[in-house]
């Protein structure tokens, strides 16, 4: 008679091995790939739009879930890299506070106001990101940090445009909407 933990384990370990038979390519490979499938991206996107808002986020989920039993993002770092995220005043106020700064000072440092009116971080690479691609104010990190890269936030209906944005910035995200075309098909 077969051991039912054995079983379950093994199942778990097959399981496992079939959700992560990707591995995240080259950043420089990455670009080229999320480019070739900007256009059938962009069709999924419209076809999540036609589907109920409840069955879109436990697609998300479940594909978000899979990929991420596998994501490193340490090992990436593109978020923070290339972009960076909206800093809300709670935000600043936090990590001034952190940082034993006053906020106009954290403002001044590291910060601008956009086109839209939002603090945005002056340069990127974002300036609190280490060589080994961890976080220096990790533990009081923005919201948009701490969220990123929000594919497992209910309501995914009224953000698909920004996934299907985050397609070209986070290998994760390319992922999931590959395992999305992939189950919908």
């Amino acid at each position: 008679m077969l051991n039912p933990v054995a079983v379950n384990l093994a199942y778990l370990f097959g399981y496992l091995r079939e959700v992560c038979t990707f591995d995240f390519m080259e950043l420089s490979n990455f670009s080229s790939l999320a480019g070739a499938a900007k256009k059938s991206n962009k069709e999924l996107v419209k076809r999540l739009k036609k589907m109920k808002s409840g069955t879109v986020d436990q697609l998300f989920q479940q594909a978000h879930a899979e990929v991420f039993e596998c994501t490193d993002c340490l090992k990436c770092a593109n978020c923070c890299t290339t972009t960076g995220p909206l800093w809300t005043n709670k935000d600043i106020e936090r990590i001034a506070k952190h940082l034993k700064m006053k906020p106009g000072a954290f403002i001044e440092a590291y910060l601008r106001i956009d086109e839209e009116d939002d603090y945005v971080l002056q340069n990127v690479p974002c300036h609190f990101l280490g060589a080994d691609n961890y976080c220096g104010i990790y533990e009081v990190r923005p919201k948009a940090c701490r969220e990123y890269p929000h594919t497992d936030r209910a309501n995914q209906k009224q953000i698909l445009n920004l996934a299907v944005r985050n397609t070209s910035v986070c290998p994760a995200v390319f992922e999931i909407f590959e395992k999305l075309k992939a189950q919908l098909t």
